[in-house]
């Protein structure tokens, strides 16, 4: 190799590139659009929102689901840069079963005992496991390229958490669909359609975020 095109070859390896962290916002912004396009085309709010909006039981769905997406996103840039402090994010990722935790004990406590089976196996639980899985899906593409950029030491870890977060997403708008409103319903199948999420986000990380 001549000593010019040697000199060309490190400069465009010093050529700056937009931070991870740009990236993935730039990707999270575009699966979500995309995630809510596919919602309001496919599914879209339920007919009695208005009302269902004054209920705790149906503002706990959403909210986990936003604690969730945001605890696994900040994760996962975590995991994109090796050797970077994780515990924190890992904790606050935690939030979103513990939240959910604690509205299954009060539902639980309201409800009683013959009443458990029926709030949680709800009307809508198949509805429920393929409408998740569905509508993550753009989100879990978008937010897999834009971790392309990183280097996480284990990629499959690194696709599961984007896949929890494509995953909180979802159940956040699905939330708004759904009419099983249960605490008990939404920790048993919820919970089932983000590992699906999580499973495919672990292949995917294996697949395409190695380096």
């Amino acid at each position: 190799m001549r000593t010019d095109d040697l000199i060309d070859t490190l400069a465009a390896d010093l050529a700056p590139r937009r931070p991870l962290s740009a990236a993935l916002a730039v990707a999270c912004a575009a699966g979500i659009a995309a995630t809510l396009a596919l919602f309001l085309a496919g599914w879209g709010p339920r007919a009695d929102l208005a009302a269902a909006t004054e209920s705790l039981r149906f503002l706990a769905k959403p909210l986990v689901g936003m604690l969730l997406a945001i605890g696994a996103l900040g994760l996962a840039v975590r995991l994109a840069h090796p050797g970077a402090p994780a515990r924190g994010w890992a904790m606050a990722l935690a939030a979103a079963p513990l939240a959910a935790a604690a509205f299954v004990a009060l539902e639980l406590a309201a409800l009683p005992a013959r009443a458990w089976a029926p709030a949680l196996l709800g009307e809508n639980a198949l509805v429920c496991l393929v409408s998740i899985p569905a509508l993550a899906l753009p989100m879990l593409v978008a937010l897999v390229y834009g971790l392309k950029g990183g280097a996480p030491v284990r990629p499959g870890l690194a696709g599961a958490v984007v896949g929890l977060a494509a995953a909180g997403v979802a159940a956040a708008l699905y939330a708004v669909f759904c009419t099983d409103d249960s605490p008990l319903f939404v920790a048993t199948w919820y919970t089932l359609a983000a590992g699906i999420v999580a499973a495919a986000g672990a292949i995917a990380g294996r697949r395409w975020l190695r380096w």
